[in-house]
């Protein structure tokens, strides 16, 4: 090979690892909660709550397991950008307030921040307490989707339902509806009902209890179809934007906030991590969002990052994974519309369109204000041409009445002698 072609592929590769060289300056990691028991049974459950070790709802020791394991696989990916023992500084964990959610968190932290040197307080112990924050349920209003606070979200739901594809997929599912009716003891099924009774069963064929006879593997795959679809009518099927605006979007705008302040924080002590502890919804809800879920329940334990970096000339760019199966490397998400390593600008300006200003007005019903605005115009309307049509009666009134006195008179004398 000439020696000017050498020199030149070098120079090239140089250039390559230059404009390749990207630093990590914040990361949002967002993450369902690992294995639990089911939410709640059905009427004809033969498993009765009592057959959970801590009953309904709460995470299991598979599920302790899968966060250990993912807090181990974020310590690996973020080492060196964290600090190997816990810096209060570095990391803020938030949950929602459920017991499933705040000891996966406690497991995941316990995968990440392992112990070592003074922060060892007990030699039998190969754990440390670290802080998980949280707000009562009632006040959640970040990390549990869909919130029901919305009548505008609650009309968006309701036309779902009557949308061509909602009516198709309900009326070819009519069969294992009635099936799941009939046979759980429930008084009403609906999409929504089959995927709680699809939950429990679920929940139960992973702790090795037998299903009831009526699951045969077709009904299964069919439940497994309405469960997902479940999902995609929460934040899409029918006017995703708006529906993410008033849900998810409530969280890609704080998450949005969060990345923006980083990019510009001169703080000698600042945040590098947020760590949030939540649910499947939760994650659906955030990738609707942006534009980039699958239309698929996020197992247990998925990850969703949202990585902020910067390189030697000063550009910001962001950059998402997911991991849901762990057993593999977490795979890229490209936002619509921009680059897998997407400019901070382009990523600010993009996921605007999801992002609210001014929810609680969003959240109100056009109809009602639409209403009052026409019933305000048609009674001004109708004073004005009511005051209109006085007017132009007095007028003619007052016209017409000295024609009208002298016919009068001139019939009079027409019928009278006249005077002498």
């Amino acid at each position: 090979m000439p020696p000017l072609l050498v020199l030149l592929l070098a120079a090239l590769s140089l250039c390559g690892k230059v404009t390749a060289e990207k630093k990590l300056q914040y990361v949002t990691v967002l993450f369902r909660h690992g294995d639990r028991s089911p939410v709640r049974g059905y009427p004809t459950d033969p498993y009765e709550e009592s057959a959970w070790p801590q009953g309904f709802g709460q995470l299991s020791q598979e599920g302790m397991r899968q966060h250990v394991e993912l807090g181990q696989f974020l310590r690996k990916r973020y080492n060196g950008f964290l600090n190997e023992s816990y810096v209060r500084h570095e990391i803020t964990v938030r949950s929602t307030d459920y017991d499933r959610t705040l000891m996966s968190a406690e497991a995941n932290l316990a995968g990440l921040y392992p112990p070592s040197g003074r922060q060892v307080f007990s030699p039998n112990i190969k754990w440390q307490p670290i802080p998980v924050h949280t707000v009562p349920q009632s006040q959640e209003r970040l990390l549990s989707f869909p919130l029901r606070d919305c009548p505008r979200y609650e009309m968006l739901m309701n036309e779902t339902e009557h949308t061509e594809e909602f009516l198709n997929i309900t009326s070819n599912s009519q069969d294992i509806i009635e099936l799941v009716r009939n046979k759980t003891g429930l008084k009403k099924t609906s999409v929504e009902s089959v995927w709680n009774v699809y939950d429990t069963l679920f929940c139960e064929s992973r702790h090795n209890m037998t299903a009831p006879d009526w699951v045969t593997p077709a009904v299964w795959a069919k439940l497994h179809v309405l469960k997902d679809f479940a999902f995609q009518v929460l934040f899409g099927v029918y006017r995703q934007q708006e529906k993410n605006r008033l849900q998810g979007g409530i969280l890609l705008g704080a998450i949005v906030k969060n990345i923006t302040h980083a990019a510009t924080t001169n703080e000698r002590h600042h945040l590098k991590m947020m760590m949030l502890s939540a649910h499947d919804t939760t994650v659906a809800a955030l990738q609707a969002s942006l534009n980039v879920f699958n239309g698929q329940q996020p197992p247990y334990a998925s990850c969703h990052m949202i990585e902020l970096y910067s390189d030697d000339s000063g550009s910001l760019s962001v950059s998402m994974f997911y991991r849901n199966d762990s057993s593999v490397e977490p795979y890229a998400l490209q936002l619509p519309g921009c680059s897998l390593d997407c400019p901070l600008e382009e990523f600010v300006k993009i996921t605007k369109l999801s992002i609210s200003e001014d929810r609680d007005k969003e959240c109100q019903l056009p109809s009602i204000g639409s209403n009052r605005e026409v019933i305000i115009t048609l009674a001004v309307s109708g004073c004005l041409l009511l005051i209109l049509i006085i007017i132009l009666f007095v007028s003619i009134v007052r016209h017409k009445e000295p024609l009208s006195s002298r016919g009068y008179r001139q019939i009079i004398n027409q019928g009278m002698p006249e005077e002498s």
